[in-house]
């Protein structure tokens, strides 16, 4: 019964999630109580097993029975855990086993598995005869009494275990953590295994269950555990979703109610056993370079599961001749979702029992989706030859789809022979999967198409592809070596008519206007949008892919911060050349932008990832990628480096430039030391650090050891997000990746990103001293004490040292943290949180070679989950909100973020706003008299019209603050000079830095010249204040 008293409590939870599963399909029993056979030895529940087996297969039975003379069930029970054991909870279900005795072979059903259609009924009685059975409270352990909150069976074979957790009273990270720390595979005192919890062979899945949020695991291995979020996505308000779920509504009470009342019930839960579940078999090497297979058992993410039960049903429902986009994020999963759908509509059946589509064709450029879509369909089907690969030639493809082949692999080429093949079979229907893996094409067929599409003389060209001649429309503007996957079926579908008896299912992670046209749906505006959308945003907050974004810096800014440490920044280079020489660099001076790349590279983008990090130039066009790589190998060389590491450089064809060598260029002259090898390949090879490319790789190519990116090619729209996301793959200990642009603007790339991901932003900071400001307010909070840094790091930097030795060091800070005032903490928080994140960024630019800030970075970081947890509304998620640059007067620099949240170019005022200043023209005595001085002060081409406009807007702004109007009146000139006034000249300098860069410029970096002007514009303010108020008080 549920009280005010108990209400909070995760009983009350369990009991309300219990009581919905009883009420729908499931027996609901507690482990000591009702449901005492469970077998902790065998981890089966036989009661469910025998009476399955015993209701749905009784002359079976009767043959077993008969063989086992009285122990019939207790041997067939441990004849399933043998099987179990052998071949896995999922091959069970779905294969079942034979058993041999006396009286001949058996074949035992565990599972029956919902029909595709109503041609046997008996199949669809055995169907409604499944048992699902969660048990409460179930002691699995043969060594203690730990018991789970929940564990779920099918016909006595279990298949996943919950904990839950109210986040009145726990988080989902205690959850998560008592998987991790308490329940583990192995008994630690007996060693020993636990039976329940073994790969593969019990229980499948296990949900970390809270009130707020779901996560799910498919292998227990104590830390290392990995957890992944299994919540619906918590919308935008743009048509996109971050991490997490939406709140709770009146209707279902709490935020994850999908799982009970979705996930768990009977039909669905079912079709994720029979038809989404399954082993993935990976193939990778060891230290040692002996290949090794590592399994995986692989479990739907939610939106994955949402997508395909969403595009099946709507298949079933509208039948053939539809369109759906599906818009995933890169780190979605596609493989596994296209997988998934392809085998479900190949089964399809109608309300009348038709087959909705005769053949899937899946269009893909991708090895790894042939051989995944072949591995994984053939764990659900029966039957061999379901899945075809089409390899070889349009006569090999036209077969098979004459005989009807269920699903049919093929590549981009073959898709406009598809089209016209299809159209023919009139009497047959067709599911067209286009994978739009966005890799750029290069073969014979595509190279036509491509320049087809680019042709701008005619509106209409015929082209070849694989032999079939078709009319394509060329009104499009795109570059000719940027044409993707995407144009070429886009045009293709554009030239002919759209076949009735297909329907076209597209999956992209960054549709083109054209796309979402072709395949997208009206939505409430009237304009295409995406039938199904996995958002960018969503997939960098759960942890799949890194945001590109947040270390992306144009040249301009680079130079700006790098200027300051020129000598540091190239302590090596021969000539001793600055930074500042390239500050004015020619657009066509590889050699210089080389040094950069090189330098920086070196000494910060090589060291990271254990030493292993690799970085990628995207070039313009294939002769400036034979350029960049003859003047890299040149410095290398020169320097001595190229025993360190080597570049490698992709293109296509041969290129020729009589200005660096009589004979062609080619890929294979070019990397000599790959032997032939692709240069993809080759660059997994540890000494290949970087590779040059033109006009390859910027799509589709997976590298997840590439942490930085050097552009210098115009880019923009689709071609921007696909070339940037090379660096957004993960891998252990990659943080967010580093992007160098020497050519485009930072809110052109935003503008590029904002229809995937609306929140991104790109910034441009102006000033590497902003770290030593924080350091200094920091300080002055008193949270920690010198000697606590000193302490955090000389442990931090011991290998032999523990966690919980840092723990012990942090807990004072801690303390006082916690001791201050909320005002306060809040504030301390942020500029914490600011600290680590911008010493992060910038120390990939300045070698600061400052130990003290090294130092509080380090203990930085270890207290800033304790910091954080005091907010108990803030979640890690969105900490980094937390930590943009919100107030400038104490750093004394101006800063741009571009928000994609708004679209807009946001300008981050300064604390107090100060309003439009009118021109004061009774003091041209004094004005003169300042701009003689700043004359000698300022440098550049500054007229003097330039200093008194503006000493004049400085001047009348400084006079609206209410502020110094107060402190003018009681105060003396001295007093009033030394008050607030450099606090507001400052603000106001910094808010209109945009408008005056050069006059504002040198007042920030030069303090002397900032002392000077302050001092001759407080005498002005402070008389104009003093002639107000007189002249008010005579009126």
């Amino acid at each position: 019964m549920t009280t005010i008293a108990n209400v909070h409590t995760e009983r009350v939870f369990e009991n309300e999630l219990c009581e919905h599963l009883a009420a729908n399909g499931w027996s609901v029993r507690t482990h000591l109580q009702d449901a005492k056979s469970y077998s902790r030895e065998l981890a089966l529940f036989p009661e469910d097993l025998i009476a399955f087996v015993q209701e749905t297969q009784p002359k079976e039975w009767a043959k077993f029975k008969q063989w086992h003379n009285g122990q019939s069930e207790a041997m067939f029970t441990k004849r399933v855990a043998d099987q179990l054991n052998r071949h896995g909870t999922l091959h069970l279900l779905r294969h079942g086993f034979k058993d041999s005795g006396s009286n001949g072979t058996t074949k035992f059903f565990l599972c029956q598995f919902r029909p595709a259609h109503k041609k046997n009924m008996q199949l669809w009685e055995m169907y409604e005869k499944n048992r699902l059975t969660a048990i409460r409270q179930l002691h699995y352990s043969l060594h203690n009494e730990k018991s789970f909150d929940m564990v779920l069976f099918v016909n006595g074979l279990p298949v996943a275990t919950t904990e839950l957790k109210t986040d009145m009273t726990q988080s989902i990270k205690d959850a998560i953590d008592q998987y991790k720390k308490d329940r583990l595979p192995r008994d630690l005192k007996s060693k020993e295994l636990e039976p329940l919890l073994q790969f593969k062979t019990r229980a499948l899945v296990h949900f970390a269950v809270s009130t707020d949020e779901v996560f799910m695991a498919t292998k227990l291995e104590g830390d290392k555990t990995y957890f992944l979020p299994f919540n619906l996505g918590r919308p935008d308000g743009f048509g996109g979703a971050g991490a997490g779920n939406p709140p709770a509504t009146k209707e279902h009470g709490y935020p994850t109610w999908y799982l009970w009342k979705l996930v768990w019930s009977r039909d669905v839960w079912l079709d994720i056993l029979g038809n989404f579940l399954h082993i993935e078999v990976k193939e990778a090497q060891d230290k040692a370079g002996k290949k090794v297979t590592k399994e995986s058992l692989i479990f739907p993410r939610f939106h994955q599961l949402d997508a395909v039960l969403h595009l099946v049903r709507g298949a079933g429902d509208e039948g053939v001749g539809q369109v759906y986009l599906i818009q995933h994020s890169a780190g979605s999963g596609k493989s596994n979702t296209i997988a998934w759908t392809a085998h479900r509509l190949a089964n399809l059946h109608s309300a009348q029992d038709d087959k909705v589509f005769d053949t899937v064709i899946v269009i893909t450029d991708r090895r790894v989706l042939d051989r995944q879509l072949q591995e994984t369909i053939s764990q659900f089907e029966h039957k061999a030859g379901a899945v075809q690969k089409i390899d070889q030639n349009s006569e090999q493809l036209a077969k098979a789809l004459n005989d009807g082949v269920p699903v049919i692999i093929t590549t981009l080429q073959k898709f406009q022979f598809i089209l016209q093949k299809v159209q023919g079979l009139k009497d047959k229907k067709f599911a067209l999967i286009v994978d739009e893996a966005h890799s750029s094409q290069s073969g014979s067929a595509a190279q036509k198409l491509r320049r087809a599409l680019t042709t701008d003389t005619k509106k209409v060209v015929t082209v070849e592809l694989d032999g079939a001649p078709a009319d394509v429309d060329v009104d499009v503007e795109i570059d000719p070596e940027d044409v993707t996957s995407e144009d070429i079926i886009n045009q293709v579908m554009l030239s002919r008519q759209r076949p009735p008896n297909v329907s076209y299912f597209a999956f992209t992670a960054t549709p083109k206007s054209k796309t979402l046209e072709l395949f997208g749906r009206p939505g409430t505006d009237g304009l295409p949008v995406p039938f199904h959308v996995y958002s960018m945003r969503q997939a960098i907050e759960e942890g799949f892919i890194l945001d590109v974004l947040k270390r992306y810096m144009s040249y301009k800014t680079f130079y700006k911060l790098g200027s300051t440490a020129a000598e540091k920044m190239v302590p090596q280079m021969k000539a001793k050349k600055t930074l500042g020489r390239f500050a004015v660099l020619h657009a066509y001076n590889i050699a210089q932008k080389i040094v950069v790349i090189v330098e920086h590279f070196r000494e910060f983008i090589a060291p990271k990832l254990g030493g292993h990090a690799k970085a990628m130039v995207v070039t313009d066009s294939r002769l400036a990628a034979v350029r960049y790589k003859l003047a890299m190998d040149k410095y290398l060389k020169e320097m001595g480096y190229d025993k360190e590491m080597k570049a490698l450089v992709a293109f296509s064809g041969e290129v020729q430039d009589p200005e660096s060598g009589p004979d062609d260029f080619s890929e294979r002259s070019m990397n000599a030391g790959i032997k032939g090898q692709e240069p993809s390949d080759a660059f997994k090879e540890e000494v290949y650090r970087v590779l040059l490319v033109a006009n390859k790789y910027q799509t589709g190519f997976d590298q997840p050891l590439l942490q930085a990116m050097y552009v210098d090619k115009r880019l923009s729209g689709v071609m921007a997000v696909q070339t940037l996301s090379r660096l957004n793959r993960m891998a252990p200990g990659k943080e967010d990746p580093f992007v160098l642009d020497f050519v485009n603007k930072p809110e052109e790339i935003l503008a590029s990103f904002k229809p995937y991901f609306r929140t991104a932003e790109v910034e441009a900071v102006t000033d590497p001293n902003i770290v030593h400001e924080l350091q200094v307010k920091l300080d002055k909070a008193k949270v920690y004490v010198p000697n606590e840094i000193e302490q955090y790091a000389k442990a931090f930097f011991d290998p032999k040292c523990k966690q919980a030795s840092l723990m012990y060091i942090l807990k004072p800070a801690k303390d006082r943290f916690y001791d201050l005032e909320d005002e306060d903490a809040e504030q301390f928080r942020k500029d914490l949180g600011t600290f680590l994140r911008l010493y992060d960024f910038l120390s990939q630019i300045i070698p600061y070679g400052d130990a003290d800030l090294e130092k509080l970075y380090s203990f930085g970081k270890g207290l800033m989950p304790m910091v954080a947890a005091r907010n108990s509304g803030s979640s890690i998620l969105e900490l980094d909100s937390d930590v943009q640059l919100t107030h400038y007067r104490i750093q004394k620099l101006g800063e741009q973020t571009l928000n994609l949240a708004t679209g807009e170019l946001v300008k981050l005022k300064p604390a107090s706003d100060a309003g439009s200043g009118t021109t004061q023209t009774d003091e041209e005595k004094k004005l003169a008299e300042i701009v003689d001085k700043m004359n000698d002060l300022f440098s550049g081409e500054l007229t003097e019209a330039d200093l008194v406009g503006y000493v004049t807007t400085i001047k009348g702004k400084l006079l609206e603050s209410e502020t110094l109007a107060e402190q003018a009146v009681s105060n003396t000139e001295q007093q009033f000079g030394m008050g607030d006034f450099k606090d507001i000249m400052m603000d106001i300098i910094i808010d209109g830095q945009e408008s005056h860069n050069k006059i504002a410029g040198q007042l920030l970096q030069d303090d002397r010249t900032f002392a000077i002007m302050q001092g001759m514009l407080a005498k002005m303010v402070f008389d104009g204040f003093k002639r107000a108020a007189a002249q008010a008080q005579a009126s």
